[in-house]
């Protein structure tokens, strides 16, 4: 297509912030229904990926992660025929491979901001699609959309766009999660994780069914009602039943050991909801209060020796707002567009 010069006084400077998440686990991993997985997850307050884009010559990329935006900003412009004419900063991001969704949002991120700069009219659904992000789960996209507590409804081997929201419940702005990272780890990912999904052992049709009802009659009740002790005890079975399940893959129910240790001290104190988000190794636990969560971190620093483990603590609450993306005016010269009026 031929290259049309858009006129216009200035050109943007756009600003995305893209929210980590928690996946709490797969629901139907069977898939006799027609549709698998099935995620729930929670949109966290922190950490977060920032960027900005703006008018250059050429691409560009400075900050952090510059190969990883470099590629995802050659993808999505290569489908939609654009021209890279521009150059993004990335202020901060998501650590790579500890669970949180990193690469959903630096993809998202970065074909947002490029959407927005040309001046296209695409859903966050639609720039993940381009992207080749939700093949699994949907959680990251809907913690972009919207935040809060999300229910993915899994994947149906004819579906092209990611898994489509089911229920979205805000998560109480009193809960507190407490995150436990081990800076010695990485979760399963690349070909290691496609490799581990092609290698796992059929999921019986009972736990599935088990585990349906499980989320569904006391889990998302619960936290529509503010019950922790519930909602907690629901997420811990849940993960019981799906870490058992991916322990070869991973090396155990956890993928940290010194995770594992510090959320089995975490379940004998009392702590019910508990568990490891995705493949790990971050861990995470819910507590009722802003003081509860303060007085568990004094205990679990003196517990664990974090110098020797590589044991890292962060309390931070759930947020119930989705990214943003804002435009801000820059006097400079005239962008082009590449085949879109």
């Amino acid at each position: 297509m031929p290259t049309q010069h858009r006129k216009q006084a200035s050109t943007p400077i756009i600003h995305v912030k893209a929210p980590a998440r928690l996946h709490l686990g797969f629901l139907d991993l069977n898939g006799g229904l027609g549709r698998r997985f099935g995620s729930l997850g929670i949109t966290l307050e922190k950490p977060c990926t920032q960027l900005s884009l703006s008018t250059a010559t050429t691409l560009s990329v400075s900050g952090q992660n510059n190969q990883r935006v470099v590629k995802y900003a050659q993808q999505f412009c290569t489908q939609l025929e654009l021209p890279t004419t521009f150059k993004i900063h990335v202020h901060q991001s998501i650590p790579e491979h500890i669970g949180l969704g990193s690469g959903t949002q630096l993809s998202l991120a970065v074909g947002l901001a490029i959407a927005r700069y040309f001046g296209l009219s695409l859903s966050i659904r639609e720039v993940a699609s381009l992207l080749e992000r939700g093949a699994r789960s949907g959680i990251g996209v809907a913690a972009f959309e919207q935040g809060g507590f999300i229910l993915d409804g899994g994947r149906a081997a004819q579906d092209v766009l990611p898994p489509p929201l089911i229920t979205r419940i805000p998560f109480p702005n009193h809960w507190r999660i407490l995150l436990i990272f081990d800076a010695q780890r990485q979760g399963v990912h690349g070909e290691q994780e496609v490799s581990a999904f092609r290698q796992l052992q059929p999921f019986p049709e009972e736990l599935a069914s088990h585990l349906c009802r499980l989320i569904l009659m006391q889990a998302l009740p619960a936290l529509a009602l503010a019950e922790l002790n519930r909602f907690g005890l629901a997420i811990a079975e849940l993960q019981r039943v799906v870490g058992d399940h991916f322990a070869d893959a991973q090396g155990g129910r956890f993928s940290s050991p010194s995770v594992a240790r510090v959320l089995a001290y975490l379940e004998q104190n009392g702590i019910v909801g508990v568990g490891q988000s995705s493949w790990g190794p971050t861990g995470f636990a819910i507590v009722e209060s802003q003081t509860q969560a303060e007085q568990l971190l004094k205990q679990l620093q003196n517990q664990f020796t974090t110098v020797t483990t590589g044991l890292n603590f962060v309390i931070c609450k759930g947020k119930n707002e989705g990214g943003s993306i804002q435009e801000e005016a820059n006097f400079t010269l005239n962008r082009q567009i590449s085949g879109i009026q």
